[in-house]
């Protein structure tokens, strides 16, 4: 799968079944050729829009499936969520 195809599909927490986003980035681990994780902006600063200040980085183990057209992960929000 290439990573413009996983940027077409949106991240859902099954843990709460909120929807977290879209994949806009993936951590790769350049020695062994392995995704490490899935990096999803995080939520805006008002209502979703004026852009965002901290990303989920949810590792690959995380992930519970890939479908057609949504990722599956479970995490605790807090736990994954980075501020930068």
């Amino acid at each position: 799968m290439r990573l413009c195809e996983l940027k077409e599909k949106e991240v859902i927490n099954i843990c709460n079944c909120k929807r977290l986003g879209c994949v806009v980035d993936i951590d790769i681990d350049v020695c062994d050729g392995r995704v490490l994780a899935i990096i999803i902006p995080g939520p805006g600063k008002i209502c979703s829009f004026l852009g965002s200040d901290s990303e989920f980085v949810i590792p690959f183990s995380c992930i519970k499936r890939i479908g057609p057209d949504i990722i599956l992960v479970e995490i605790s929000e807090e736990k994954f969520l980075q501020k930068y």
